[in-house]
């Protein structure tokens, strides 16, 4: 039985055009659900090291604060609070 992993990719971005650049690229990879946090749904081992390096591209490390969460299956129900154990930063 194969693995489901979905994350949340949360950031604080500083510069602008930075912001720009880094939004539209997730827009692709994921789905918004707010102004600055992305719901990014099962993506194999290749696409996820993919998406992180993009990321690290777009970004400023020293000033940009970029977060990537694992949600646990048993963390994301509707009507309560998400459980997001393990959090995964990658800068």
């Amino acid at each position: 039985m194969k693995r489901v992993k979905n994350y949340l990719i949360c950031y604080d971005i500083s510069d602008e055009k930075r912001l720009s650049k880094l939004a539209r690229y997730i827009e692709k990879v994921a789905f918004r659900i707010q102004y600055s946090i992305f719901y990014l749904p099962n993506p194999n081992d290749k696409e996820f090291k993919e998406i992180q390096k993009e990321i690290k591209s777009r970004i400023d490390e020293k000033e940009d604060d970029v977060r990537i969460y694992t949600i646990k299956k048993s963390g994301f129900r509707a009507g309560i609070a998400v459980n997001l154990d393990d959090p995964f930063t990658i800068v």
